[in-house]
């Protein structure tokens, strides 16, 4: 097993991509630690899984994670919330929201954590392909992943003498409940998800599963060489220079 008695700590793991990358890696002999505002999808309970209540954006919160942690070896970055509204009715208060959570509570969770890794490390950093290209609407929440990416590469330099590595994965479409929320509102689903397969060179939909698998790959010590990547998981999304064919 990749991570056998591996300490981990995930946020956003009540869902989606968070719970996912939590289950992958208890199967793969770690000790998991999630953390969320919510727990609806977690589906493990025993001596290797902990649940720890928290806000990301909240330092107190964020303090009591690292507190709940004997030690830590792994470090999953993934909570954060999507955005979408357009740039001239963005209020300050909607970009603080989503820098907050997006972008600064990666940047201070980590400062926490590296105190909790005086053996070493890996961070793992979800970011999204909001951080190669932008979409109308959505400043906010592509400036914060772009921040992600930043900050990666910065730290992985900085905390390499530490022997703590620092990844991102840039996800692409990933079905999620959010996913869904979204289809539940378009009158023709069918034709909206006609549009995104034709401009996915795979034309599908990436389940959290997949990078839940690439996440267990980066934390473990086959990944020992790989510091400051920011690897794409997108099924060739950004890898195309332009859209195939016009939105509708």
């Amino acid at each position: 097993m990749l991570l056998t008695n591996r300490t981990i700590l995930i946020t956003g793991a009540a869902r989606g991509i968070g719970a996912a990358i939590a289950e992958v890696c208890l199967r793969e002999g770690a000790l998991v630690y999630c953390a969320d505002r919510e727990y609806l999808e977690t589906r493990q309970a025993g001596e290797r899984w902990w649940e720890i209540p928290c806000d990301v954006s909240r330092d107190d919160d964020l303090q009591r994670c690292i507190a709940a942690v004997p030690r830590l070896d792994g470090l999953v970055n993934n909570a954060g919330v999507n955005f979408l509204k357009p740039f001239l009715e963005t209020t300050m208060e909607d970009y603080d929201c989503v820098l907050n959570i997006d972008l600064r509570a990666v940047f201070r969770l980590t400062q926490l954590a590296v105190g909790a890794m005086p053996g070493g490390g890996s961070i793992v950093n979800i970011s999204s392909v909001h951080s190669i290209a932008g979409i109308p609407g959505a400043a906010p929440y592509d400036a914060a992943k772009a921040g992600v990416i930043g900050l990666t590469k910065s730290l992985a330099v900085e905390l390499a003498p530490m022997k703590i590595r620092v990844n991102a994965i840039s996800p692409g479409l990933i079905e999620t409940q959010i996913w869904r929320d979204v289809l539940a509102t378009i009158p023709d689903p069918k034709q909206y998800l006609d549009y995104w397969y034709s401009n996915i060179p795979q034309a599908r939909l990436i389940q959290p599963t997949e990078i839940a698998e690439l996440t267990a790959f980066l934390l473990s010590d086959r990944a020992s060489c790989i510091t400051g990547a920011n690897i794409t998981a997108d099924a060739g999304m950004t890898a195309q220079l332009v859209s195939r064919e016009p939105q509708v």
